[in-house]
């Protein structure tokens, strides 16, 4: 299993609420990937809350924006976790998405994941979210990750299967990116 001493994590959350069980998932599978990498520091995980974020959304050099786009072009991965809001991720996480040039993320190695109330939009990850990141230019190896809502506060068990399948072909794709160029 390829190894990273001090990885940069990067949870960006798409919930409008700030603090919101989107942001708790997406903290556990950053906190999993970083133990399943051996990780000497395996709480180094920076959150950006897209709604903290609202009043510069639409003001195109807004500085808080600028800052949390330098977080996540600087992190090794990026998480990008938003709760299905009618069958695709929230506007507000679009909203910074659509900050990002066409492969600015240049790489980047990245997981989409969702809460969702109901098995039924499980897809929406992969149909709905992982498309725009590959656009802006976010290398997805893994399978994107779906977690139930009522599942948010026992996710352990599932984030580690997922790990065990998956962690792997991750750590591997954040250990090359600054072999491809990464700003």
């Amino acid at each position: 299993m390829p190894t990273l001493s001090t990885p940069r994590v990067t949870v960006v959350v798409g919930n409008p609420k700030v603090g919101s069980r989107t942001r708790s998932a997406g903290v556990a599978l950053a906190t999993t990937v970083l133990r399943h990498a051996g990780a000497e520091s395996a709480g180094a995980v920076e959150v950006v809350e897209v709604a903290e974020l609202t009043g510069g959304l639409f003001t195109w050099g807004d500085p808080a924006v600028a800052q949390a786009k330098a977080t996540v072009l600087g992190s090794d991965l990026l998480i990008i976790a938003s709760p299905v809001y009618k069958a695709s991720y929230t506007g507000l996480l679009k909203s910074f998405l659509d900050q990002f040039g066409r492969d600015e993320l240049r790489a980047l190695a990245t997981v989409p994941l969702m809460v969702g109330a109901a098995p039924l939009h499980s897809l929406a990850v992969e149909e709905q979210l992982r498309p725009v990141l590959v656009e802006i230019g976010a290398s997805c190896p893994t399978r994107g990750v779906y977690v139930l809502e009522a599942d948010v506060g026992q996710i352990d068990e599932q984030f580690d299967a997922w790990a065990q399948i998956w962690g792997d072909a991750l750590v591997g794709v954040m250990s090359v990116r600054p072999a491809v160029g990464a700003p």
